[in-house]
């Protein structure tokens, strides 16, 4: 029996192994830009991408800049200005850490970064392609940071065929933006794909103005603020009153120290507060934000981030059921028995597919016309799939109310068709 021989990778594909568990798609890209921009102190910060991202991506910022002496430093593995001890990952504030975001993401693409601190007299011009340095001079530039992002995978084959449509990979684009334009209503972003503007807000801490800017008046008019604190746990935001919930979890959004994440725990406590006043298979809209010691959660939990662990889940989970149902009581809401079900209660007897909201219609539209003006012959499988997953949501929204009758209702005899509100 032969044994193969075990050798040690080069580095170069250890830096491309390594930017797959960071840089998944372009929105991984400005996942990270964006992140950096926010830990350096940035007031504003603009977001232009083309082709999806997998062509072009820019991210200014007005931050502190990077000093000339630690440019190169900032491309190197597992270097970070953010933390210097293990320990420190229990204390930290920023949202980045560890130090893999810059050399994984110029291991798979050209980048080109521009910088100025406010003591410099001149800014730094330095290119990065495929982990090899091309350029570093000089250069007249305002205070902060460019980072440019080109030709994404484009020494990763294997990688960029993976990739969606341009139109698919802008979306989720499209969806980060929102999510850290929510996390942070103090830092005024402006975003735009293909030189046209889609999201622009203000900086003005509203977070009421950035709902309206992403959802439009039929959400943010139906809000209800909640404000409370508990324990050292302080929970605010914005919750909507059950008129507007909606077929699936997409609008709970949660936030904590300024990070957005995904919880199971949040969103359970979520949903148990508006067990009374939802039907089944409803879920409302809240926007969460929680501050909480940095000793109590565990961030260095995912790749991306996005999942934390709570050292005393119980005490979290009801201090946040505590909050959203004082909130919601203390409205003059439709009052229904907690211990009541869709069957026991008429006017939940029913059920109404509900219109989705202008916002939704819009970006139905819109998504559906740059399908169809694709090249079908490139992409026929993955496209006609966009459009049918359309036309599902087309359905499962329903541009016109149907009623679906009771079980224990009598069916008309009339052939017309009854709408809700008659």
């Amino acid at each position: 029996m032969s044994f193969r021989h075990i050798e040690v990778l080069d580095s170069k594909t250890i830096d491309k192994i390594a930017a797959g568990e960071v840089v998944e798609r372009p929105s991984s890209v400005v996942k990270e830009l964006l992140e950096n921009a926010i830990d350096a102190g940035a007031t504003a910060i603009t977001v232009e991408i083309k082709g999806g991202g997998a062509a072009f991506i820019r991210v200014t910022d007005n931050g502190e800049g990077i000093d000339k002496s630690q440019v190169r430093t900032a491309f190197f593995r597992h270097a970070t200005s953010k933390i210097k001890s293990v320990e420190d990952l229990f204390t930290i504030q920023s949202l980045g850490f560890r130090g893999e975001a810059l050399s994984s993401i110029a291991a798979v693409s050209q980048v080109e970064l521009i910088t100025k601190t406010k003591e410099a007299l001149t800014g730094i011009r330095y290119v990065i392609e495929g982990a090899k340095e091309k350029v570093l001079e000089d250069i007249g530039a305002p205070d902060g940071t460019t980072f440019i992002v080109r030709n994404l995978f484009y020494n990763t084959p294997a990688r960029q065929k993976f990739l969606k449509t341009p139109t698919t990979e802008a979306s989720y684009i499209t969806e980060l933006m929102e999510h850290i334009s929510m996390s942070h209503p103090d830092i005024a972003f402006k975003y735009l794909n293909q030189g046209q503007l889609k999201l622009q807000t203000s900086g003005n801490h509203k977070i009421q103005d950035i709902i309206y800017q992403i959802y439009g008046r039929e959400i943010s008019g139906k809000l209800l603020m909640i404000e409370d604190e508990f324990d050292g746990i302080s929970i605010k935001g914005e919750i909507g009153k059950p008129e507007i919930a909606r077929s699936n979890r997409k609008f709970e959004h949660f936030f904590v120290n300024g990070r957005y994440i995904k919880s199971s725990l949040i969103m359970n406590a979520l949903e148990e507060a508006y067990k009374a006043y939802l039907m089944l298979h409803k879920y409302p809209f809240a926007v969460l934000y929680i501050s909480i010691d940095p000793q109590q959660i565990d961030v260095n939990v995912h790749p991306n981030k996005m999942e934390l662990r709570f050292l005393e889940e119980q005490k979290l989970y009801q201090n946040i059921l505590k909050c959203i149902s004082r909130a919601l009581a203390g409205k003059d809401l439709i009052p229904v028995d907690p211990s009541a079900t869709v069957q026991t209660i008429p006017h939940l007897a029913v059920k109404e597919a509900q219109a989705p909201e202008p916002f939704e219609k819009k970006r139905i539209e819109h998504s559906y016309q740059e399908i169809i003006q694709q090249d079908l012959t490139k992409e026929p499988v993955s496209q006609l799939n966009q459009i049918n997953q359309i036309n599902m949501l087309n359905e499962d929204q329903s541009y016109g109310k149907i009623v679906l009758p009771s079980v224990n209702e009598p069916q008309p005899q009339s052939t017309n068709i009854i709408k809700a509100d008659q």
